[in-house]
């Protein structure tokens, strides 16, 4: 397996780009090893995949993370469409406090992006019937999930769409702003 990983502008957020094996019929790619990801210097232990379907170009979803003890990292990519793909980073100690990080994912491209634990992550379709693969490395805990509103102006997101046109849920509509956030990650 041929892996790039290039490190990006906040700490430990990394762009992956995998070998793709393309001929006549498509493509074929490995797009996890744990061994050449070790090696490449990603050492987590996914534990669970998940998958999630936009109809509609517009569609926000986010910006979530999970508090200790069940804080997540993610490991990101698109299978259909393309997403503006956004993380802010809430490690207090760290010099990208509070600043954000976005970048293009897509189907064509097949990049993935590597979200740390400590940050907030959320995308926006940019194409309708966009679906958003991800992998996790820690389990899932209602009690312990936490987000941050998406269009909060303190975080300064150039999204790609308004607030009143984005297709959003009540859930995430109702996210606290930034500065009302506790201090979750040191």
């Amino acid at each position: 397996m041929n892996i790039r990983v290039e490190s990006l502008s906040i700490q430990d957020v990394k762009s992956i780009r995998t070998r793709r094996f393309a001929d006549a019929r498509g493509y074929f790619a490995e797009t996890w090893v744990r061994d050449d990801f070790a090696a490449a210097g990603i050492g987590h232990e996914f534990i669970q995949d998940n998958e999630s379907r936009s109809a509609v170009a517009g569609t926000v979803r986010g910006l979530h993370f999970q508090v200790p003890p069940f804080a997540q990292a993610k490991l990101v990519r698109v299978v259909r469409g393309k997403v503006l793909d956004v993380v802010v980073d809430l490690r207090r100690s760290s010099g990208s406090y509070g600043r954000h990080l976005a970048i293009e994912l897509s189907e064509t491209a097949g990049d993935q992006l590597l979200v740390p634990r400590g940050f907030a992550h959320g995308f926006c379709t940019l194409e309708p019937d966009t679906v958003v693969f991800y992998k996790v490395d820690g389990a899932y805990s209602a009690g312990h999930e936490r987000g941050v509103f998406w269009a909060d102006p303190a975080l300064a997101i150039a999204w790609p769409v308004s607030q009143a046109r984005a297709i959003v849920s009540e859930k995430d509509r109702e996210l606290p702003r930034f500065g009302d956030l506790p201090v979750y990650f040191e």
